[in-house]
């Protein structure tokens, strides 16, 4: 599933294409696409038509485009969701869900492709707080400049949990997903089971540190991109995966250590670590 470093990248390339863009039509070709918007595919292309796009916004690893002050069209790429910008002649993709239409000059079209449909878009009415009222409880992430690292710190310290396990709950740090969350630990020398109540605020900062800095070192390649199922706007894949130090890296011996990493199942996926570097806890 793609995380903040696949999401910011398509934020960043339709903030270029569509703001300040106005809606011509909206085509649902697949209903699960939409299923999110309950009053129906109808509904959702009646209240798009017409619509101007301010701007595009994203919180963890969810992307909005508001269109006024009132409301929202979200996107959630899910396992395989894509938002494609295309111009000039274009040939419908195999996966094609949802084709946006927009009436200014250039013309062109926005594509919402996903092989799988666990991903969607919805209209939402906004909040005060200009998010989407469905993801109100999704926590900041660690590259905007509002994440409070204390009140984070805090939140580990009175949780029952483990750290991986933290890194994943979006209501606090988004946008961290099992990738980065590996990568993170294995920079930190943490193990991925290590209770959170046992870190001191010094291992918090330098964990949030590290997160910064793999995030950070993906958005430069791009993301990462294992298959053709997260590209950016213009079908591109990423390149990070080249770069991952621990993360599908089975029985290859660790970057700083030389120890063969370890898989372990955890959660329905897998947690990769170095056994010398990441000491388990007692």
């Amino acid at each position: 599933m793609p995380e903040l470093p696949e999401v910011e990248v398509v934020r960043r390339g339709l903030e270029r294409w569509v703001g300040g863009r106005t809606v011509v039509s909206a085509d649902v070709l697949h209903p699960r696409a939409v299923r999110r918007h309950l009053a129906g595919p109808v509904d959702f292309a009646d209240r798009l038509r017409g619509a101007s796009v301010s701007g595009v916004r994203r919180r963890g690893k969810y992307l909005w485009l508001p269109l006024g002050s009132e409301l929202a069209l979200l996107a959630h790429l899910g396992m395989s969701g894509q938002l494609l910008v295309k111009t000039g002649r274009m040939p419908d993709e195999k996966h094609l869900r949802v084709r946006i239409t927009f009436a200014d000059a250039g013309g062109g079209e926005l594509r919402f492709v996903d092989q799988r449909t666990f991903g969607g878009l919805s209209l939402h009415p906004l909040g005060a707080d200009g998010l989407p009222d469905v993801i109100g409880h999704i926590a900041r992430d660690p590259l905007d400049p509002e994440f409070d690292e204390d009140a984070f710190h805090a939140a580990l310290r009175r949780r029952r949990t483990t750290v991986k396990r933290a890194l994943l709950d979006q209501s606090l740090i988004s946008g961290v997903g099992n990738i980065y969350a590996d990568e993170s630990l294995w920079r930190a020398g943490l193990h991925f089971d290590r209770p959170t109540a046992s870190l001191t605020r010094p291992r918090t900062a330098a964990l949030v540190g590290h997160v910064r800095d793999v995030m950070r070192a993906a958005l430069a390649a791009g993301g990462t991109s294992f298959d053709s199922l997260y590209v950016n706007v213009n079908g591109e894949s990423g390149y990070f995966d080249r770069s991952l130090d621990v993360y599908g890296r089975e029985s290859e011996p660790c970057r700083r250590c030389g120890t063969p990493v370890r898989r372990t199942p955890w959660m329905n996926r897998s947690s990769y670590h170095c056994p010398r570097c990441q000491r388990p806890p007692r």
